[in-house]
């Protein structure tokens, strides 16, 4: 599921469930939650490459598991998914994404919580929120803005259209373009810059970059929790397996 090596005070983490195209999966969740705390609580890393495949970064969340729940069980999803965006987002150490092939819903949700983000010349990218009747989640509500303005944050979340590594640079998305394939070796390189810095200072930056979260991530909450349970919800992934077009109701 992680696959993780260390050197130089830079440690890397690799999505590895390749028969699921890294689904962000509640396992894939709890594999990323617990390598980024124990990441976190070691004072020999001092930067984190945070990867995929060599052809898919991830395609987002697990459709397989979602539909109606009850409102607690939703909630703990959720919980899940945001300790993991704010041990992201409030670590003391920097992230550099490195992202080849597909990061769509939270699988780019994810990539944009890191400090940089390099992508390959043929990386894509793609919201895809709607496509299943639910709200952008995974703190892309928070980071996108954030990066881009809210107008061209709302072009991406609201069409949901693909759009390329060439787009996602010109717009701000994200900060590197590499040639194919070469995005792990850019994000190592600009790991070991960060690493030999002084940490106090990062650390300090990155939790004011980090205000206003919280707040954004509660908002969130109670949104996919309601959003879970709506027919639109089951609509929606009942025409991803049907490989058609959605027809939503508005319920």
């Amino acid at each position: 599921m992680i696959i993780q090596s260390h050197e130089g005070g830079v440690a890397t983490v690799r999505m590895n469930d390749p028969e699921r195209r890294n689904a962000f999966s509640m396992a894939m969740r709890i594999a990323l939650l617990n390598t980024f705390r124990a990441l976190e609580a070691d004072q020999s890393v001092r930067a984190i490459v945070f990867t995929g495949g060599d052809k898919t970064f991830c395609v987002g969340g697990d459709v397989t598991a979602m539909g109606h729940q009850p409102m607690g069980a939703a909630l703990d999803r959720m919980r899940i998914v945001h300790d993991l965006v704010r041990l992201i987002a409030q670590s003391s150490k920097p992230y550099i994404a490195a992202v080849e092939g597909w990061a769509v819903g939270g699988g780019l949700s994810l990539s944009l919580l890191c400090d940089t983000v390099v992508a390959s010349d043929t990386a894509r990218f793609k919201a895809g929120f709607g496509e299943i009747g639910m709200a952008p989640d995974t703190g892309i509500l928070y980071s996108l803005p954030a990066r881009v303005g809210k107008g061209r944050a709302k072009q991406i979340l609201l069409y949901n259209e693909p759009f390329s590594a060439q787009q996602a640079l010109d717009w701000g998305v994200i900060d590197y373009v590499v040639p194919s394939g070469g995005a792990q070796k850019e994000a190592d390189r600009l790991a070991h810059v960060l690493a030999a810095k002084a940490p106090l200072p990062i650390a300090l930056t990155r939790s004011v970059f980090a205000s206003g979260l919280d707040d954004v991530l509660l908002r969130e909450r109670e949104i996919q929790a309601m959003l879970f349970s709506s027919t639109d919800h089951d609509e929606g992934k009942s025409a991803f397996f049907e490989k058609r077009t959605p027809s939503f109701k508005g319920s």
